[in-house]
């Protein structure tokens, strides 16, 4: 009797067996003429050499449906188990989702200006994203960064920002390495915690898939096929900024963040986002969107005190 097993690599047995191993029954119901075992992260299936085949074929079709969406319910199951597996990767209905996220959420560009930094993008190989909090600015750059990843444009993100509250110098702080970073880097990991499951997270970080780090250590790295996106980038030296943007390898793509209104840096210290933004104005290949609070997602009381202060700042000019 012939043999396959499949092993479930980055992919969270619970879910893709289903509950109570709903999946695995569908699968035995379709391929009678096979025994299938499920065990651990494993899939065993014993049988005839064509159906083995053809067992294959279709375990590879569900798992690459799990990997987009993030889920694998009853429906498409049975679509994938009895078609060519088309109708399951049709976004034709959802062509403005950048990514399903944790349990098939899908995360679109929610304003007009979210959607124009979409295009930027896809169009720009630097992006500078300027705006306010709440405007989705780190979010839909995160959101991006896993769709080139899961799309093989690339083949690894790196998330970074100014730590400025520490002066970029954590040895201070208790904790090892990873346990001083996190404070900094904490809006960075809940976007991707929103986009990408709790153990395959846990293993793109500590394969080095995914990496996160302050600025600081970007130095005198080259960031070839990578997404990188800089974050909180007025807090930036001029120093820190052009080292930052001539790390850029080959086949990458870097996207820049940032809120001019919330420079924590030292009085007298020219921000380098403010500085790069002139620089960089009319250099081809480099695109520049500037949301406002028209973008802001977050609580209706967001824009109303983002308004509020916009208008003592004009006063005080």
């Amino acid at each position: 009797m012939n043999e396959l097993t499949i092993e479930l690599e980055e992919v969270n047995p619970k879910y893709f067996f289903g509950t109570q191993d709903a999946n695995v029954e569908l699968l035995k119901r379709y391929f009678p003429k096979l025994k299938i075992v499920a065990r651990g992260n494993k899939l065993m299936a014993y049988g005839d050499e064509t159906l083995l085949e053809e067992f294959d074929r279709r375990m590879a079709q569900l798992l690459e449906h799990f990997v987009s969406y993030n889920k694998l319910d009853a429906d498409a199951v049975e679509n994938i188990l009895t078609s060519d597996g088309k109708q399951v990767f049709d976004d034709t209905k959802g062509h403005d989702i950048l990514v399903h996220g944790v349990g098939g959420r899908a995360v679109k560009a929610q304003t007009v200006n979210q959607r124009k930094l979409v295009d930027l993008m896809d169009n720009n190989d630097m992006v500078f994203a300027i705006g306010p909090a709440g405007t989705g600015k780190t979010y839909t750059c995160v959101a991006l960064a896993v769709r080139a990843l899961r799309r093989k444009e690339v083949q690894r993100i790196i998330l970074t920002r100014p730590a400025v509250e520490a002066g970029e110098n954590l040895g201070f702080l208790p904790g090892d390495m990873k346990e001083k970073l996190d404070p900094y880097m904490q809006p960075l990991y809940d976007a991707l915690r929103d986009m990408i499951p709790h153990e395959k997270l846990d293993n793109y970080i500590e394969k080095g898939v995914i990496q996160i780090a302050p600025l600081a250590f970007m130095r005198g790295r080259t960031l070839d096929k990578a997404f990188v996106i800089l974050d909180e980038a007025q807090n930036t030296t001029h120093s820190q900024m052009k080292m930052f943007l001539t790390r850029m390898g080959r086949s990458a793509k870097f996207m820049i963040t940032g809120d001019p209104g919330q420079i924590d840096l030292p009085r007298r210290t020219i921000s380098g986002l403010k500085e790069a933004l002139l620089i960089l104005n009319d250099v081809n290949g480099v695109g520049i969107l500037k949301l406002d609070d028209r973008d802001v997602i977050r609580h209706q009381l967001v824009k109303k005190i983002i308004s509020a202060y916009k208008d003592i700042e004009n006063l005080n000019e």
